[in-house]
């Protein structure tokens, strides 16, 4: 399969982490499997810096687990947690330098039935609304940590439409029950999208609306 004109370019993720992981929202990542096009929309991120952010796996330096975070940017960084699941992340800032947004929810596009299949047959609402859910619905596993999602016929991300401020909310990031970023309002959703993991909207914690980043 050619790629098309659309697809995101690494110059998009060669940038601050904060600034990707805001404009992720409103793209389609898209999963090529057997042939079928899987797809959604991204609705919500979170960022992972380096030295600075304590939760971030590359906190305390270069590891044989993390070395994907230290770029090229561009790249798919995948692992394993709690023994049973993965989760994809996007990996940015310029190379040598540690950064990647997790992607958190996908509003499903394309391939739903076969995302079905994949997660159990769950309704729609429950195919991508997570992390670990999301990977399931997109049949990634590990083997795909180290993808270029630049040059990957199987795996990549297309333009979408961007979201504009007035519908992206920020939040603290999910299961961080310390450090001196548990608080850091490093999660970015699509205001009111069901397809959101979290509802900002519905927590107790601080959220806001972006006015400019």
């Amino acid at each position: 399969m050619e790629h098309q004109s659309n697809l995101l370019t690494r110059e998009f993720y060669a940038r601050p982490t904060m600034e990707v992981a805001r404009d992720l929202l409103g793209r389609i990542l898209v999963r090529v499997y057997h042939g079928k096009r899987l797809s959604g929309r991204i609705v919500e991120t979170e960022a992972y810096l380096g030295a600075n952010d304590p939760a971030s796996h590359a906190y305390r330096g270069l590891s044989p687990r993390n070395r994907v975070m230290f770029g090229p940017p561009g790249f798919a960084y995948v692992y394993f947690i709690y023994g049973m699941h993965y989760c994809l992340n996007i990996v940015t800032e310029s190379n040598g330098v540690a950064g990647a947004v997790l992607i958190r929810a996908l509003e499903p596009l394309e391939g739903i039935e076969v995302m079905q299949e994949l997660r159990g047959g769950r309704p729609v609402e429950e195919l991508t609304n997570g992390p670990a859910k999301l990977t399931q619905a997109l049949a990634l596993d590990i083997s795909w940590n180290g993808t270029d999602l630049c040059a990957s016929p199987d795996l990549f991300l297309e333009e979408g439409m961007p979201i504009p401020d007035e519908m992206v909310m920020t939040a603290p990031r999910i299961g961080l029950s310390q450090g001196a970023t548990k608080d850091a309002p490093w999660r970015f959703v699509v205001a009111g999208n069901p397809s959101v993991s979290h509802p900002p909207w519905k927590e107790k914690g601080p959220s806001k609306r972006i006015e400019g980043l």
